[in-house]
């Protein structure tokens, strides 16, 4: 062995043994999750904030878009917060089940929240193009309830009893059947031993994916009918970079998420719901939920207009 890769082997070893540390350390451990905690309470008091202020500034007008994309930013990032408050008694918690429950909620709630916010887009670039847009909201809590209802019978069948290869089989028909719309995503079979939470990373996986092509798909076409527009101004610029910022990170974020959820479906050492893991779940949680959200609330962060509102739609 040469002297680089002498130098170069004992780095390695360090840096394996620094991670080994914090993983294993109770201390580093709750100090993550609480660190956590505190960045989800903050997301969250910035959403219930801005809501407070949005209802300010347009009382006359009920739920709209807007007010109901904070709304559900407030309950996500809360119950993340509440969840790293008591992580450690969360991972305590029996039947297993509760558990599952109490971390994937949130996820849940996490991907209908931007999936509105597809929905908006997914309105304006029809109404600009003078098409129908009656299927659309059908379409958006059609989509939602196939995705609550499917989590929630996965929740019942493992409560019942825990049969992991009629989980995984429905979770990959799960992640396969919403892909057709779009695309298809092919999970290759295998003899290795998959557990329940494997099951539930295979279908975050395509969910996630799913969330990003809508927000590429539709984020897209509104750039680029914006990017069209013959009048130039000010706003026109300022709403072109938003779209723009929007989709890149919301695309990215639901793209990592799919990409990590792979690597915790099949391989115990990036499992996301153990303990000691908490520099994974640090790394995790900052880049598919802290930081986007931190991002798209800053970008979204303009107030509507008080009158003569022609682009702020009530949902009904």
């Amino acid at each position: 062995m040469t002297e680089v890769e002498a130098v170069v082997a004992l780095n390695l070893k360090e840096a394996h043994s620094w991670w080994e540390h914090i993983n294993e350390s109770v201390k580093w451990q709750d100090s993550i999750f609480h660190a956590l905690a505190v960045l989800y309470g903050l997301v969250a008091a910035v959403a219930l904030v801005q809501l407070v202020r949005i209802q300010l500034r347009v009382p006359e007008y009920g739920w709209t878009t807007q007010k109901v994309f904070h709304f559900l930013n407030f309950l996500v990032n809360g119950a993340r917060c509440g969840v790293f408050v008591f992580r450690r008694n969360v991972q305590h918690i029996n039947p297993l089940i509760l558990q599952h429950i109490l971390l994937d909620l949130p996820s849940l709630a996490f991907f209908t929240t931007y999936a509105l916010l597809v929905l908006f887009w997914a309105e304006i670039y029809y109404q600009a193009r003078a098409v129908s847009t009656d299927g659309l909201r059908l379409s958006f809590f059609t989509i939602n309830a196939v995705v609550y209802v499917i989590q929630i019978s996965m929740w019942l069948v493992l409560w019942w009893k825990n049969i992991p290869s009629i989980v995984i089989l429905s979770k990959m028909f799960f992640a396969g059947s919403f892909l057709s719309v779009q695309n298809f995503l092919v999970i290759p079979s295998s003899s290795i031993a998959i557990t329940d939470a494997a099951c539930f990373s295979t279908c975050w996986a395509g969910v996630s994916l799913v969330a990003a092509l809508g927000f590429l798909l539709y984020g897209g076409r509104l750039f680029l009918m914006l990017q069209r527009f013959p009048v130039e101004s000010k706003g026109r610029r300022k709403k072109l970079q938003e779209v723009g910022y929007v989709t890149t990170i919301c695309s990215l974020c639901f793209l990592i998420r799919c990409i990590m959820m792979c690597f915790d479906a099949f391989d115990q050492a990036a499992d996301l719901e153990v303990l000691d893991h908490p520099v994974l779940n640090l790394i995790y949680y900052l880049l598919v939920e802290i930081l986007p959200s931190i991002l798209v609330l800053f970008i979204l962060r303009k107030l509507p207009p008080r009158r003569g509102i022609t682009q702020y739609h009530p949902i009904r």
